[in-house]
């Protein structure tokens, strides 16, 4: 694994923008302008409320963590299955891997009540151990890395970061 802490946080925004990244990584944070990561907050708070949530462990927080069935939970609020949401919970899965402790996952999508099942495959260890390395190095870079431009950015956090 990486020789510094990455989160499942820096895993998404890895797949998602790498400007992104690098701004969370450097302690740039603008989530809390964000109504849409409001949103996201109060369907993870009222989902599953019956469950106990969150499991924070060093550099990740699962959303819900079912240890006896062996199960990690990702809630999301989005009305789409996301790649970035796949890689975040096949992180997870990886670091439990690297506990020694195989689990599956499951995307939990309460807003359209949709759940996908999520495997870790040798594959996909390969590919972490890219990510991450990746990851590494983007965040030690000096600059921020360009803007991408992409329709989703209007919606992001750091839009107004980006674009003024």
């Amino acid at each position: 694994m990486s020789s510094i802490i990455i989160t499942g946080t820096q895993v998404t925004y890895y797949n998602v923008c790498y400007r992104k990244l690098w701004l969370f990584s450097k302690n740039i944070s603008m989530e809390h302008t964000s109504e849409l990561v409001e949103i996201g907050k109060l369907i993870h708070e009222f989902s599953y409320n019956r469950k106990k949530k969150e499991i924070k462990l060093e550099g990740i927080t699962v959303d819900l963590l079912e240890s006896k069935k062996g199960v990690i939970h990702e809630i999301k609020k989005s009305r789409s299955l996301d790649e970035s949401h796949i890689w975040q919970l096949k992180y997870y899965l990886f670091y439990f891997k690297n506990l020694g402790l195989e689990m599956e996952g499951l995307l939990d999508y309460p807003k359209i009540k949709r759940r996908e099942r999520v495997l870790l495959t040798q594959e996909d260890v390969k590919k972490m151990e890219h990510i991450l390395k990746d990851i590494e190095d983007k965040i030690n870079e000096i600059t921020p890395p360009k803007v991408i431009n992409k329709p989703y950015c209007k919606k992001c956090s750091y839009f107004e970061f980006c674009y003024s």
